[in-house]
């Protein structure tokens, strides 16, 4: 079992050598639009995955998902090929590509926050003219004599006479 530290390193030497690979030197067409996300190792170093995502060529065009995992599956030899070139290990890693659904995520839960953004905004605009049902200080204060009456009402002693739980020296 490797280092998982030497594991991460790999992974990003894989992924550094995917994407300038696919950039510069696979030529199909259906991998112009795919970026490489991310690059996973196991600890044994034996496999390697990595994510990707892909856009599309404008940005209100639908991405080719189909055909960028189809043009990857068919350059995975020579990837390899380059990742083994390129990073000098002994054993060179299987690739298995794999779809990033991190940007789907995100786009779910920007979604999520417009909506709850949409919710307060509604409730600001209701809560603009709202009064309150009662009194606007509904709290009786000692200013207007109304605290003394509750404790002469209910029989309360006043503090320091003994009762109360108070004890007398």
């Amino acid at each position: 079992m490797a280092d998982p530290a030497r594991a991460r390193r790999l992974a990003k030497r894989i992924m550094a050598i995917v994407a300038t690979a696919i950039e510069h030197e696979v030529k199909d067409p259906r991998l112009e639009f795919v970026t490489i996300t991310d690059a996973r190792v196991t600890n044994d170093l034996r496999e390697a995955t990595v994510y990707y995502t892909v856009r599309g060529p404008r940005i209100d065009a639908e991405p080719d998902l189909e055909g960028a995992a189809i043009a990857l599956e068919r350059a995975r030899g020579q990837l390899r090929t380059r990742v083994g070139a390129g990073t000098g290990v002994r054993f060179t890693p299987s690739l298995a590509f794999e779809l990033d659904s991190i940007p789907d995520a995100a786009r779910h839960m920007e979604d999520l926050l417009a909506k709850a953004r949409a919710a307060d905004a509604e409730l600001a605009r209701v809560r603009e003219n709202a009064t309150y049902a009662g009194d606007p200080d509904p709290y009786k204060t000692l200013e207007d004599g109304s605290g003394d009456d509750e404790a002469e009402e209910y029989g309360d002693d006043s503090p320091g006479d003994g009762a109360g739980g108070e004890r007398q020296a």
